[in-house]
């Protein structure tokens, strides 16, 4: 491969009687070759009154602002220019404006009212469009009903593994040392009331109900929503979801429906799977803390934890995967523009989930209780 090597653009300076600047440039006056022109240029002591294009075979719009920068700053004349090197200088010279970048900030009064319309339009506009996405979703899980010989299962058991069996490590380890926290904190208080035995009923009912399957939402939303959004949303930037419709393949039957029904079918059993490791990281450290038998910990467990609180765990856990997996799969096909757009719905992605479930955990702790299972 042969490099092509450009001249530098380069000039030379007469001086008149009076004691004014003829600058005479040469080579070619283009962005690749006009570097080193600029300090020597600003570091002209005398006064330009002439400058000479004659010997500037090419020149872009790099070359025509140095050009009239001189013209502008020394009040020159120009000579020698050709017809390009003129329209180009003339272009350059429009180009400036006093118009501000950014328009004026309106007052409070007005400007408080015009971001709560936004905000309130958006938030409308977003709800149709998560409407519409279900909506779609349900119509293509019925074509699948209609026809189970479509239905990708080599998809669905690919996502099981990355959002169930790939998440099990991390899950683990942070619900055994919520666990911990949990004994150790709790311990401290009911110390105070000679009432640490009641260590392990806070443990059990707590894991069990709610921060086992809570914080497995979480996990999974940070873990496997902003997977979906960005694997998603950069399918949908390189036009791979128009080629999937182009060749009749339906993208919610191929890419949503398998990561959905994944999330909704391993949440129960992560968010069970949390909980046990977090009742064991509260045995653990109750056996060091507490002088409380490791086993005898957790056959307290048996006896003071209702079996109903399992139940409430396992209800709101599919809940919680189908909330995690929608968001992530609906902000992925909203991505539209660039590449920064990926991270923008990624962000939201998450964000959104956590949100919505964290809501959704309080509106079912409130369900739970009027039922008669607080």
């Amino acid at each position: 491969m042969t490099a092509v090597m450009r001249e530098w653009a380069d000039f030379t300076e007469q001086t008149d009687e009076s004691g004014g600047l003829t600058i005479a440039f040469s080579g070619p006056l283009v962005v690749a070759t006009a570097g080193p022109l600029d300090r020597r240029l600003r570091a002209l002591a005398a006064p330009v009154v002439r400058i000479d294009l004659t010997a500037v075979p090419e020149i872009d719009t790099v070359g025509a602002w140095i050009v009239w920068r001189l013209i502008r700053d020394h009040d020159a004349e120009l000579t020698g220019a050709s017809e390009e090197a003129e329209r180009l200088i003339a272009t350059v010279q429009r180009g400036p404006s006093d118009i501000p970048i950014a328009p004026e900030r309106l007052p409070m009064l007005e400007r408080v009212p015009e971001a709560t319309g936004g905000f309130v339009f958006a938030l409308a506009r977003g709800t149709v469009g998560i409407l519409g996405f279900v909506g779609a979703m349900l119509v293509a899980m019925g074509n699948l009903i209609r026809n189970p010989s479509t239905f990708r299962i080599k998809a669905l058991v690919r996502q099981m593994e990355l959002v169930g069996v790939n998440a099990l490590g991390i899950i683990g380890l942070m619900s055994f040392l919520i666990g911990i926290v949990i004994a150790q904190q709790g311990a401290e208080q009911l110390r105070q009331f000679g009432a640490e035995i009641y260590t392990v009923n806070l443990t059990g009912r707590l894991s069990l109900r709610e921060l086992g399957i809570l914080m497995t939402a979480i996990m999974v939303a940070g873990r496997s929503g902003s997977a979906f959004a960005a694997q998603i949303g950069t399918m949908k930037l390189t036009e791979e979801v128009d080629a999937m419709r182009t060749i009749g393949v339906s993208p919610m039957e191929a890419l949503v429906i398998p990561r959905v029904l994944a999330a909704v079918l391993v949440m129960p059993l992560l968010g069970f799977y949390a909980a046990l490791m977090s009742i064991l990281g509260g045995a653990f450290i109750s056996t060091l803390t507490l002088e409380i038998p490791f086993f005898t910990f957790l056959a307290r467990i048996q006896e003071v934890v209702p079996m109903h609180d399992l139940w409430v765990g396992l209800i709101k856990a599919p809940v919680f995967g189908l909330i995690v997996a929608l968001t992530g799969c609906y902000q992925g096909m909203q991505v539209a523009g660039n590449s920064e757009e990926v991270g923008l719905r990624t962000t939201i992605a998450v964000v959104q989930a956590i949100f919505t479930v964290i809501v959704l955990d309080a509106f079912f702790a409130v369900f739970f209780s009027e039922v008669g299972w607080g």
